[in-house]
């Protein structure tokens, strides 16, 4: 088997259902496998998997067990040379899978790779991101980038040529593809993450593992961007996204800066809390 999709799915029946029609029709001659995992969804996006596509490898949960551990449910089933985490909310075009396996059968020095994503307006999604630091996670808390546009730009990269393949510290988890031979070295994705950081975190594995993260334009995808998320609100949005972070930095950074956090997520909660009242919206994407 070439390729295995994992697409866990959380109450987007229709870009669902649209992503599956996509893959189906996708060019190639690679053998592939998917593996939908329905996180109790309350719209009938499993009934849907079950009537309309039947050769999907269906896993319904009886509750949302975010996206690391639903992932790694089908992780262990799968068997393809290349694993494939696809959010349900994106599409791929004809050529996105046949040109994205042959690339990575031909960089063998690539332990993980992500593809250029494109939003329904056609423009490229920056996703490559380095490594997450105490500075630049005290700007995100504090909402700094709402009055100085610019401070997060070496976090975000913004001068990252997306025209051009090259290593990077961390991808998009909407289209992380991982090598098999990668997973059985370095292990599932880290289920203390409900959801944020979880990709993050494993390409920290893969580096620390001697492995390598790239990014490629030799295949694209659209992406419609957090389907799912956003059907929860913004409080346990910031408490899932909280949560993550003092988990990454309790895992990869010394505990006084874990600390330095949690005091300064205080204020960060205030200041998103005055920003809602005001009706204030973040002017940047992190």
């Amino acid at each position: 088997m070439d390729l295995s999709i994992i697409i866990v799915s959380w109450n987007v029946r229709e870009k669902l259902e649209a992503n599956l029609k996509a893959i189906y029709n996708s060019e190639g001659s690679f053998d592939f496998e998917i593996f939908v995992v329905d996180n109790n969804s309350e719209d009938g996006s499993a009934e849907m998997v079950a009537k309309e596509f039947p050769k999907v490898k269906l896993i319904t949960n009886k509750e949302n067990l975010g996206f690391a551990k639903a992932n790694n449910q089908a992780i262990r089933k799968a068997s393809g040379d290349f694993i494939l985490l696809l959010n349900p909310d994106m599409r791929v075009f004809p050529d996105t899978l046949k040109n994205m396996v042959k690339w990575m059968q031909e960089n063998k020095q690539a332990s993980v790779a992500g593809c250029q994503l494109v939003s329904a307006k056609g423009e490229t999604i920056k996703h490559v991101r380095r490594f997450p630091k105490l500075f630049d996670q005290l700007i995100i808390v504090l909402k700094l980038p709402h009055l100085f546009p610019k401070i997060l730009d070496r976090y975000l990269r913004v001068d990252f040529d997306y025209k051009k393949e090259a290593s990077v510290d961390s991808i998009r988890g909407s289209f992380f593809m991982i090598r098999k031979e990668t997973i059985n070295k370095v292990g599932l994705l880290d289920e203390e993450f409900f959801i944020w950081f979880e990709e993050v975190d494993y390409c920290q594995r893969v580096k620390n593992s001697g492995g390598e993260v790239w990014y490629t334009p030799a295949a694209m995808c659209l992406d419609y961007v957090g389907q799912s998320f956003n059907q929860v609100s913004g409080g346990k949005k910031q408490k899932y996204f909280r949560d993550s972070m003092l988990k990454y930095f309790k895992k990869w950074h010394p505990l006084w800066q874990c600390l330095v956090l949690e005091i300064i997520w205080m204020i960060g909660l205030i200041i998103m809390w005055i920003g809602n009242v005001l009706g204030l919206k973040s002017r940047i994407k992190t």
